[in-house]
């Protein structure tokens, strides 16, 4: 862990996974282009537990699978 990696890399990499990033870059949209991989996991609240824990400055998490239709997303 600890590695720099683009969205791409990580999607190829962790497929269905969430993903803890630290220091997150963004483009014009905000939309994540790279960060250093922190934690991943199949399991969601896994990973919420692990960012409380390490309770980074900057961060994002990314999930890299399809949500269902169903899901909804509050930002």
């Amino acid at each position: 862990m600890g590695e720099i990696l683009s969205v791409v890399e990580i999607n190829n990499r962790y497929h269905s996974e969430w993903v803890l990033l630290g220091n997150p870059e963004t483009d014009g949209n905000l939309n994540i282009q790279c960060g250093t991989l922190l934690r991943h996991s199949k399991n969601r609240d896994e990973l919420y537990r692990k960012a409380r824990e390490l309770s980074p400055v900057h961060s994002a998490i990314l999930y890299t699978g399809q949500l269902p239709s169903t899901t909804a997303v509050i930002l």
